[in-house]
């Protein structure tokens, strides 16, 4: 079985491998219910494995996180923000191909 290349973030280090990361961060929230959110986690998964040394893939549950969650007013699902330097520079909402989501990336992945 391959590694999982994406990260688990909580509400406790949330900071730690978000906001203080040194290169641009991709966080998926997500939730198990949510049928969606399954659906592109194999596209973030792959994203991850093929572009790590660039961007940093995170999931983070907002069941289990709802402190971050409320944070960043996250009200609907799937929905990924990138972080860069602590601050949110990109918020991508739904559900999108890989395609469509390396497209949204580009920036970060040059």
């Amino acid at each position: 079985m391959l590694m999982s290349a994406t990260i688990t973030a909580t509400d406790a280090d949330f900071e730690e491998k978000v906001l203080k990361s040194d290169k641009p961060v991709l966080v998926d929230f997500w939730a198990e219910w949510c049928g969606p959110c399954r659906m592109i986690a194999p596209a973030l998964e792959a994203i991850a494995h093929e572009h790590g040394e660039k961007i940093t893939v995170v999931k983070l549950n907002i069941d289990e996180n709802p402190a971050t969650a409320a944070k960043y007013g996250i009200m609907s699902i799937p929905l990924m923000n990138v972080y860069k330097g602590g601050d949110v520079v990109k918020t991508i909402v739904g559900a999108k191909p890989k395609a469509a989501l390396e497209r949204d990336l580009a920036p970060f992945l040059a």
